[in-house]
């Protein structure tokens, strides 16, 4: 199961949340933001995606294991950005699939030029947005570039909430969007545990925040299991 975590615009925390569904869902994550890298660099002393897009390694090598979650992550150098063959990036996701089974792939921020190949390449989307009718608004273009792309959407996360009346968002963006709706509330342990290149549960496992992770990765795990039955039946 391919999972890309998309959002209408920058800002909104979507590579955190990326971390984050990784940590929660076992599986690799792929820093596939080819020019504005934001997830863990790793050790840094092996390969990475654009090492992988060019040849010079392969998927498998470029997984770095040294955190609690594995990532692939991806070089900082326009240079590398710039030799990188994207359009390989399906045959990279395919093969961490085969291994790991489940991937993360944090995609570029907003409708960047790149966005669509690493959306084809996923079996599911997860839209992140924040509060705001601007935001949301991003974040639905997105929605409707995946539907283009036969990228079904699986949830839309309403992140960086700051009160309990957002709640109230959650309905009209679930029939707007039509895909379940997770609210993510702002706290200081998220922020922290990011700068430190950490999901959230290896930083601070009792912040409640979890509790909305969690059922983010259920509502993850049920796309998983009926996309498993449909190719079975192929």
């Amino acid at each position: 199961m391919i999972v890309a975590v998309a959002g209408g615009k920058g800002g909104v925390g979507k590579s955190t949340m990326a971390l984050n569904l990784g940590a929660e869902l076992g599986a690799v994550v792929v820093d596939a933001d080819l020019v504005a890298a934001d997830l863990p660099a790793g050790s840094g002393r092996g390969p990475d995606l654009h090492d992988v897009l060019v040849g010079r390694a392969t998927p498998l090598d470029a997984v770095d294991s040294t955190g609690s979650v594995q990532v692939l992550p991806c070089g900082r150098t326009l240079e590398g950005a710039r030799a990188s063959d994207l359009a390989e990036l399906p045959r990279v996701v395919d093969a961490l699939d085969r291994r790991y089974g489940r991937v993360v792939v944090d995609c570029p921020a907003g409708l960047a030029r790149d966005v669509g190949v690493q959306l084809a390449s996923a079996d599911a989307a997860v839209l992140v947005t924040t509060p705001s009718k601007v935001a949301i608004h991003d974040a639905y273009r997105t929605r409707q570039l995946a539907l283009a792309l036969e990228t079904p959407l699986a949830a839309v996360v309403v992140n960086r909430s700051r009160s309990r009346r957002d709640e109230r968002l959650l309905d009209p963006v679930e029939r707007h969007f039509g895909a379940p709706a997770v609210r993510v509330e702002t706290r200081p342990a998220i922020a922290e545990a990011q700068s430190m290149g950490r999901p959230l549960r290896a930083v601070a496992p009792e912040c409640p925040v979890l509790d909305a992770l969690e059922a983010l990765s259920r509502v993850i795990e049920r796309r998983a299991r009926r996309h498993s039955e449909h190719v079975e039946t192929l």
